[in-house]
């Protein structure tokens, strides 16, 4: 925490020093983080479109960037239409922001106040130019209609004077820096006319990006780059988002050449990837302090009983997760904690500290015959019937369904009869939006410290019935003691407070199981060298990788032809 906290506690400060040194455009916004720019490639602007694939199967024509059920959401397009007040590298949290569309970002002492200073010389893809009160508007937008804070934060107020937006909060935003550096702006003379901007499909987006919408054809999104982009010229001249119909065509079309950037599972990468074009196809796959976490419904059906849920986690085979589900791609997790190793370590509580996953069939059949639960014959029985479950994930996500396998045959282990489903990616956020499940696979935020993962996973501070969008907090945990312990956290002006309430947060997660960590998750992507360079990597990690990450757009500004 003391190498870590203090580098983001200075972001902001840093900010506005890179602002006062920038050149005006995006690739000395990018330079000015320290970061190095490749150039290895040509200059100027290339001849051959960028295709970017992602198997999240069929889509419909929806853009609204506030709407996870969207094209614009699975595909991962909005985020080069609609552009953040500044750029955070989530492989690389410590490191300052890097200004975006906001000049500068100044913090009051206690993290309660923001001042966003825009940047110049920015305009909207319609020729209108972006102003402080587009900002102010997008931030507004967000307390007046409580489904498009899909950031979950606590506003107060936002008020514009003499082109400076100051943001307030309910409290402390230390912890949740990035997210506020990470908020999208939409233009305000047409986004005031949307009658309910919670459900409009937004199909012809306007933005500040570096890419404007053209055209959207059942299976594939075509952009053109914006050729008055405030960043100046771009190589890249036109980008085809296609969605693909699970991870083996997915990873077909990267095989072929038809997709040249993606982020889909591969098992045995090297060979089924990266053999096919050794010179150009390429996978970054950057650390982190982000895990697959299975969510389980804490309020209602079997795993509202944390008895299930502590055999459950006491039964899960990690090490085949690792291994089989997602071929070592995804390091294994083995703190109780649920903290990634060694990335984490410093983080993990003394009284957990050498303290690891292990299978305990014998155990965890203890805990639920000590707690209600009575076998007849290799069932388990509770209330007369044998104890089932239902786990999903999205069909064509080969690595979840095979994880999910992997959980089911957990889960016989001790009795219980699991099945797997398989829904669309958008009835399966659906499901998980409103609580309508028992289980299923997903990722978490991630961060500087665990904080971000476990807020991601069980902070009761983004509870919301059964019924209702959540936006994290999906398996519904509600427990008021741990509310206390996050509240701690963000509150707290000093390392040894907010470490006091990390260490209490680990209580809650190895005693109460809101969810069940499975494995690691870095940050990852394919991409081929064959007609773009300047993508990051291992020895320049400027961005995150993934096509549908914010971090796109400044990945899209700093590639080049590559001849």
């Amino acid at each position: 925490m003391r190498k870590i906290a203090p580098a983001v506690v200075g972001a902001a400060a840093l900010a506005l020093v890179v602002a006062g040194c920038g050149g005006g455009d995006a690739d000395n916004a990018a330079k000015n983080t320290g970061n190095k720019t490749q150039s290895t490639g040509g200059t100027g602007v290339g001849t051959q479109p960028l295709n970017i694939g992602m198997p999240n199967g069929p889509v419909q024509n929806v853009s609204n960037p506030f709407l996870n059920t969207s094209a614009g959401a699975a595909l991962g397009y909005t985020n080069v239409i609609f552009e953040p007040l500044m750029q955070i590298n989530d492989t690389r949290p410590a490191d300052a922001p890097t200004p975006w569309l906001a000049k500068s970002m100044e913090w009051n002492k206690d993290y309660t106040e923001v001042k966003i200073t825009p940047r110049d010389g920015v305009k909207f893809s319609d020729g209108t130019p972006m102003t402080a009160d587009d900002i102010a508007y997008s931030i507004q937008l967000r307390i007046d209609n409580e489904a498009l804070n899909t950031e979950g934060l606590p506003y107060k107020s936002v008020t514009n004077e003499d082109g400076v937006v100051t943001v307030t909060f309910k409290s402390s935003q230390f912890v949740n820096q990035a997210k506020v550096y990470g908020l999208i702006v939409v233009p305000k003379h047409i986004w005031s006319k949307i009658s309910d901007p919670t459900k409009d499909l937004v199909q012809n987006p306007v933005g500040t990006g570096p890419y404007v919408f053209k055209s959207f054809s059942g299976q594939t999104v075509t952009l053109d780059a914006n050729k008055d982009y405030w960043g100046g010229q771009l190589a890249v001249p036109e980008l085809r988002y296609t969605g693909y119909k699970g991870n083996d065509p997915q990873i077909t079309a990267l095989q072929t050449g038809q997709s040249d950037w993606s982020w889909v599972f591969i098992a045995d990468y090297q060979n089924v990837y990266v053999a096919k074009d050794p010179d150009h196809n390429k996978v970054y796959s950057a650390a982190g302090l982000g895990i697959d976490q299975l969510v389980l419904n804490n309020e209602k059906g079997p795993f509202s009983d944390v008895n299930l849920r502590k055999a459950l986690n006491m039964v899960l085979d990690r090490e085949k997760a690792a291994k089989i589900a997602e071929s070592g791609l995804f390091p294994q997790l083995t703190s109780v904690t649920g903290i990634p190793t060694p990335a984490g370590d410093s983080f993990i509580a003394d009284q957990y500290k050498g303290k690891n996953y292990s299978i305990d069939v014998d155990g965890a059949k203890k805990q639920l015959t000590d707690n209600g639960y009575t076998y007849s014959g290799d069932k388990l029985m509770k209330d007369g019937k044998q104890v089932s479950v239902v786990l999903q994930d999205p069909a064509g996500w080969n690595d979840y369904i095979t994880s999910l396998q992997l959980i089911a045959t957990s889960l016989k282990s001790i009795g219980v009869a699991a099945k797997v489903e398989t829904p669309t990616v958008d009835a399966w956020t659906a499901n998980l939006n409103t609580g309508d499940f028992d289980a299923a696979l997903h990722w978490t935020d991630g961060g500087s410290t665990p904080y971000q993962m476990y807020s991601s996973m069980f902070d009761p501070n983004y509870y919301v019935p059964l019924g209702k969008n959540a936006t994290w907090d999906i398996g519904r945990y509600n427990n008021p003691d741990a509310k206390a312990q996050f509240d701690k956290y963000i509150a707290a002006t000093d390392d040894s407070t907010r470490k006091a309430a990390l260490d209490k947060l680990q209580e809650f997660w190895v005693n109460d199981v809101p969810a069940i960590g499975v494995d690691a998750r870095p940050s990852a992507a394919e991409y081929s060298t064959k007609n773009y360079v300047g993508w990051p990597d291992e020895q320049n990690p400027y961005a995150d990788p993934q096509p549908t990450n914010k971090n796109a757009s400044l990945i899209l500004t700093k590639l080049k032809p590559a001849s």
